[in-house]
């Protein structure tokens, strides 16, 4: 079992994330994360879905999310040559002097931008790849993260290659 990223071109459509999502949970899939928005194509969005399963598991999931009416295209790019990024926003105690300047060392060091200051905390933005999220999020947790909420990753694939549909 491993975490694959499963990208879907589909229909802009009411329903269709609610039909993809359906048939991950009947099939018993936890989605790790999820991101869906519209894209270059019109009446098109583009979806990545991150879940765990082995691969005949994904397998069997792709063939199922091509039987749908309104997706064009499904591809697993967990083994390709991707450009992948989440993006969090955290809320962390930060009372002015040494906590705050510790706090904004912090966020210098990962590029993350401070995007509101108050009285007692700071808002960090940053964006990068889950692990570099995880790493911030572990050195914030000293100064207590009060709130904390991240994208879905969203990924393409790097180079010429490219997921487009057939039209």
């Amino acid at each position: 079992m491993k975490l694959h990223t499963i990208h879907i071109l589909v229909e802009n459509r009411a329903g269709v994330l609610s039909r993809i999502s359906g048939l991950f949970s009947r099939r018993g899939f936890n989605i790790e994360s999820l991101a869906v928005g519209t894209c270059e194509e019109a009446g098109m969005s583009r979806m990545t879905i991150v879940v765990l399963g082995d691969d005949a598991q994904i397998e069997q999931v792709k063939k199922q999310l091509n039987k749908l009416i309104d997706v064009i295209k499904v591809s697993d790019i967990t083994d390709q040559s991707t450009v992948a990024r989440e993006l969090a926003l955290i809320k962390v105690a930060a009372e002015p002097g040494d906590t705050r300047a510790g706090v904004m060392q912090i966020a210098n060091i990962f590029r993350a931008k401070i995007i509101d200051v108050g009285a007692k905390t700071v808002i960090l933005e940053v964006t990068g790849d889950s692990e570099k999220i995880d790493a911030l999020e572990t050195l914030l947790r000293q100064y207590g993260i009060k709130e904390f909420v991240r994208t879905g990753k969203i990924a393409l694939l790097r180079g010429q290659k490219g997921i487009k549909s057939m039209k």
